[in-house]
């Protein structure tokens, strides 16, 4: 049986991906993104979850996001499942990047408080992305009740997210500033600051935020 050049570049492709060298996966990946083929579907999703240089599963996400969602989604709806918390955000990730909204069910409470800090911070951004008109009120709830969660990285990463749902976030984050937990409600003082004044910074307000805190305060203004 004689190769067609698609096979052999095919073949020359997927060994790359395995290639020990990261500039050679690298290079696959971006092959594969640059010449479509659903065979190579299967074949980027499993290296997503074992690829542990980050340039090339951003590269890997790219490539998938070049082949038709018709195809990806219901692997990558299978993926959000793994045990593999790798997996499990990757997919997330990638989900986002598709924008699809046919992937929002997929975005379960579970996994946006997915004891994986990669995995919850993927979930938020899928979410936001995805999450249907009307329904950014509910999300913010379901998000708030990760504020305090984690260290500044985290913490930023969920500011972001609430902040991008929009005014929706104020009732939520008023209700956190009450909350008997100080780092619940210094992350909630914090994000509503940061959503009025993005150029202030996230250490900044967060550091703010633990002040007014620790006098008493609610940080809310009239």
């Amino acid at each position: 049986m004689t190769l067609t050049k698609q096979d052999t570049d095919a073949v020359r492709a997927i060994q790359g991906l395995e290639d020990g060298r990261s500039s050679v996966r690298l290079r696959a990946a971006m092959a594969v993104g640059t010449s479509p083929d659903p065979r190579f579907i299967d074949k980027l999703i499993e290296r997503c979850a074992i690829e542990p240089d980050f340039q090339v599963r951003e590269m890997l996400t790219w490539a998938l996001t070049r082949h038709p969602a018709s195809i990806t989604l219901p692997e990558l709806l299978h993926e959000v499942r793994s045990e593999r918390a790798q997996a499990r955000s990757q997919a997330l990730h990638t989900l986002s990047k598709i924008g699809d909204r046919q992937a929002w069910p997929a975005i379960t409470r579970a996994l946006l408080s997915d004891a994986d800090d990669e995995v919850a911070r993927s979930a938020w951004r899928a979410a936001v992305v995805l999450v249907p008109e009307g329904e950014q009120a509910e999300l913010a709830g379901v998000l708030s009740t990760q504020l305090g969660r984690g260290e500044r990285e985290t913490q930023l990463s969920l500011s972001r997210s609430l902040i991008a749902l929009g005014k929706v976030i104020t009732p939520t984050l008023r209700a956190a500033m009450t909350d008997p937990d100080p780092r619940v409600r210094a992350h909630a003082i914090a994000t509503e600051r940061l959503s009025r004044d993005p150029d202030a910074g996230f250490e900044f307000a967060i550091e703010e935020a633990k002040r007014v805190v620790a006098l008493g305060g609610a940080g809310q203004e009239e």
